[in-house]
């Protein structure tokens, strides 16, 4: 760039109005001291942070939501059993008992998921892979059942996907928002390197 820019300047040299389309030559880079260096990383990971909770927020709102709907379901099972045609399927195949018992585990596997999002540990990440078995379990059980129809049932297959997608949505959003704070931190070790130079 620097050399174009001396091209230019110099085919320029003689005309007036070619300076207004020559670049500028002069070097704008200047190191920042430690201290403004310190305020950028610092503001890098306050906004991290705050991005980082945001998006736990929001996947364990939607996780919370689909979990008082499994609570609804199991509600709706105990009072009424086969009323709800999602269960209605299944009545010739399991017991009530155990339709609201798989119902019970998927909510259980969205709360352990809702916990690993949430809980500010160095553990959470084993939460969340506690909640893909739990998943994968509750997924099993209803896709056997599945199977077990005359004819399969494509307008359930939340069941069995519902918790294990959730769990696997919440695992992934993790491992991408701990990217993003190893990256910051990376910043921060390189920080000084600059000025060693």
């Amino acid at each position: 760039m620097k050399k174009l820019a001396r091209k230019w300047k110099k085919s320029g040299d003689g005309d007036g109005d070619d300076d207004r389309f020559s670049l500028p030559t002069r070097d704008d880079f200047h190191p920042i001291d430690t201290q403004e260096q310190e305020e950028l990383v610092r503001s890098l990971e306050n906004n991290q942070a705050q991005q980082s909770r945001l998006w736990r927020g929001v996947f364990a709102a939607i996780l919370c939501c689909y979990s008082g709907f499994l609570i609804y379901s199991i509600y709706q099972q105990v009072l009424s059993p086969w009323e709800l045609r999602y269960h209605a399927y299944f009545m010739d195949e399991v017991d009530s008992w155990i339709v609201i018992s798989a119902d019970w585990a998927a909510v259980v596997a969205c709360s352990i998921a809702i916990a690993g999002l949430l809980i500010d540990s160095k553990y959470h990440r084993r939460w969340l892979w506690y909640s893909c078995f739990g998943g994968l379990s509750v997924a099993v059980f209803w896709l056997y059942h599945m199977s077990r129809l005359p004819r399969f049932r494509w307008d359930v297959v939340w069941l069995p996907l519902g918790p294990l997608c959730g769990a696997g949505i919440c695992l992934y959003v993790d491992h991408l928002l701990d990217e993003s704070s190893e990256e910051v931190r990376k910043l921060r070790g390189y920080m000084y390197a600059y000025k060693a130079m």
